[in-house]
């Protein structure tokens, strides 16, 4: 097996790869990507719409949804709400720190509007931002909470709060570190009160609910609290081709962790499909994946849970993630405390991890995150942390520390090229002998190679050793929300989008067409070596619309292998065998 040949093939599976990726992504909502998207909603006395959570909108768990749980409620159906029910919605409160913009509705206490005040969508527009919660029918998406009483009254995330104080706009003040938003819920007839208090911290994505239950009546209260996400599948964005845009193959879905399974997931057009979940757990989480952000439940560690997931809806369909906890019991005259954390944010690991253990593999490294992960925490970050506070001079920092750990493997491939080189003449004299004879053609060649000393195959493995630590950092570089939309240097303000003058392609272009020319090409046929000479401009072309981070890393490691090339080249092939 020679090397172009070698060459063709993982050019050939490399785009086969891209390919499949676009085969097997999923339908998308028929939504417009680039719709226009409306401002987040002022605190009000009323919600406009359907703004609120529709009553009645089977998402109620029931008795079976409970870890051991006694014989509870039914849910409600998968009903409509009504225009009067809607228009009933007691009003939104506003919410902002340093790092997030929310709104929570006093139906359910429920977020239903959050925006991530560090993050636009687009750095052109950086006042449109990032919204990973909100109540818009067209991009519904909203976190839940709520309890289930086995007899008697209890909030569900349907049920009328009304913030303590009476306060509609909460802002995190310069100097405080900690923000509480208080809501109250009183049923005057047994005695019970919850309140949920919202807590936010200065430049966290970590939000704490603190759940009180107080029971001032005559009997004691018995049922179970639950959280929950719902939401429409996100929309990839248009802009770009498919396959170049990273957001059109990144997972989108639901995710959980638990600690005797770990991660799992589940693409939203499976839901269904992959049947019931009904999981078990103690001291997990839930979570809805998009790239680069998630929105996870992470509910008391200590607390046995059941996970869920649903499809509700008859037309556009919603999603839904469920975790709901064990029954417990509040007798007369106390009172008891539950907590949960709600995640909403990018992919942060240090952040995540320090939430819930297993939070950082919400981050899609794929096959080779044995690889990716290792190089991002102590390459990667730690390069950017410490030394160069840049993450494009970071990315050439490690092709480059990557370039000199897989040296050895270069060398001997870059010896046999210059091998091969050398006795090219001698192969397209035995092509001349042997015209349209391939058979002794090749007996003829491999003959050689073995007069010589040349193993045929002595460049291939070194590659196909090279080739998963290099799938690795693609994915890496990808996937990391920490490089998304940072510069580099000049006319690369933005390492998540093309280069806007193809600068990078260009050059990109030029060394793999160097790199071709410097690679022997024995017993090629004229198609082969047409082929051969079309493949760096089909590339070239094809990296114009890819990340220029990601061009940045195959320019850095391709202009690396070419210079290791020309030198070994130099030092061991200068003087072509003579033809015999």
């Amino acid at each position: 097996m020679n090397q172009t040949r070698t060459f063709l093939l993982i050019a050939w599976l490399a785009v086969a790869f891209l390919l499949f990726m676009e085969w097997n992504k999923g339908p998308a909502p028929a939504t417009p990507a680039d719709a226009p998207v409306a401002e987040l909603p002022e605190p009000t006395d009323a919600l406009p719409g359907d703004a609120g959570i529709p009553a009645g909108d089977g998402a109620v768990p029931d008795a079976s949804a409970a870890p051991a749980a006694a014989s509870l409620p039914a849910a409600a159906t998968d009903a409509p709400a009504s225009a009067s029910a809607a228009a009933a919605s007691p009003g939104l409160l506003r919410v902002r720190t340093d790092v997030l913009d929310l709104r929570v509705d006093l139906r359910g206490g429920n977020l239903v509007g959050a925006e991530l005040l560090h993050y636009p969508v687009d750095k052109d527009e950086p006042a449109r931002k990032v919204r990973l919660f909100d109540a818009d029918a067209a991009r519904f998406s909203v976190a839940q909470t709520g309890l289930v009483a086995q007899s008697g009254s209890a909030p569900n995330h349907e049920a009328v709060f009304r913030p303590e104080g009476g306060r509609t706009d909460f802002q995190l003040a310069d100097g405080q570190d900690v923000l509480e938003v208080p809501l109250l819920w009183t049923d005057p007839a047994s005695g019970l009160q919850v309140r949920k208090t919202w807590v936010l911290k200065r430049g966290a994505y970590a939000l704490t609910l603190r759940e009180e239950v107080i029971n001032d009546g005559e009997a004691a209260w018995r049922g179970y609290g639950y959280q929950q996400l719902q939401r429409i599948p996100p929309v990839a964005s248009s802009r770009g081709f498919t396959l170049t845009n990273p957001e059109a193959y990144s997972f989108t879905g639901a995710a959980w962790y638990s600690p005797a399974d770990k991660f799992e997931k589940r693409k939203y057009e499976d839901f269904v499909d992959d049947g019931p979940l009904n999981k078990d757990v103690t001291g997990g989480w839930i979570a809805l994946l998009q790239h680069h952000f998630l929105v996870a439940w992470v509910p008391a560690a200590t607390e046995p849970q059941r996970f869920s997931l649903a499809q509700l809806g008859n037309g556009q369909p919603r999603f839904l993630v469920r975790s709901v906890g064990a029954p417990f019991e509040v007798a007369p005259g106390t009172r008891t405390t539950r907590e949960a954390t709600l995640w909403v944010g990018p992919k942060l690991q240090e952040q995540m991890q320090a939430v819930a253990p297993g939070m950082k593999l919400t981050l899609d490294y794929g096959i080779f995150t044995f690889l990716a992960q290792p190089m991002f925490d102590f390459v990667l970050k730690p390069l950017h942390d410490h030394l160069t506070g840049n993450w494009g001079w970071a990315i050439i920092l490690t092709v480059l520390i990557i370039k000199l750990l897989l040296y050895p493997l270069s060398a001997k491939q870059y010896q046999s090229f210059a091998k091969m080189r050398a006795i090219q003449p001698r192969i397209e004299a035995l092509k001349e002998r042997y015209g349209d004879d391939k058979q002794k053609f090749q007996m003829a060649m491999m003959e050689l190679y073995k007069k010589e000393k040349i193993n045929p195959i002595g460049g291939c493995l070194p590659i196909l050793v090279t080739i998963p630590v290099f799938i690795a950092l693609y994915w890496m570089l990808l996937e990391s929300v920490e490089m998304r939309q940072a510069p580099w240097i000049g006319w690369i303000d933005n390492l998540t989008a093309p280069d806007p003058y193809f600068i990078l392609p260009v050059i990109n272009l030029a060394v793999m067409y160097l790199t071709q020319k410097m690679t022997p090409t024995p017993g090629m046929d004229p198609m082969q070596k047409k082929m051969m000479t079309a493949m760096p401009l089909v590339f070239g072309v094809m990296m114009a619309f890819f990340p220029s981070g990601l061009v940045l890393y195959w320019c850095t490691n391709g202009i690396l292998g070419l210079a290791q090339q020309w030198l070994i080249t130099k030092r061991h092939g200068t003087s072509p065998a003579p033809a015999k």
